[in-house]
């Protein structure tokens, strides 16, 4: 099974490294290194983790520390769509990205 990272993903791990850096630059890029491991290890057994019909279809979402990844599977692909913090509205996050700007209906 393949892994990518979607580029919103790679931001989210840029964003989270540079917060947590602001107080302690050595644990920021362990705990970057070890959110990109844990995404990793996904690829394993990626039906193992919670299904999110919610944010849209073959979307699962795994906690890491107070993080929750967000990735789809699909034909031995596995996507790291984001990487939000838990206490964020994941469902307001997904729901930003899929508005599109004209649809004010």
């Amino acid at each position: 099974m393949q892994l990518v990272f979607l580029p919103q993903a790679e931001l989210d791990l840029e964003v989270i490294g540079d917060y947590i850096a602001r107080n302690n630059p050595c644990r920021a890029a362990s705990f970057v290194r070890e959110l990109q491991v844990q995404c990793r290890k996904l690829v394993k057994s990626p039906k193992a983790y919670r299904p999110r019909p919610e944010l849209g279809k073959a979307m699962r979402s795994c906690a890491y520390g107070n993080y929750l990844i967000i990735f789809a599977e699909n034909a031995g692909l596995v996507q790291i769509v984001r990487i939000l913090h838990g206490a964020m509205d994941v469902e307001a996050q997904f729901a930003e990205r899929n508005s599109a700007p004209d649809d004010k209906t």
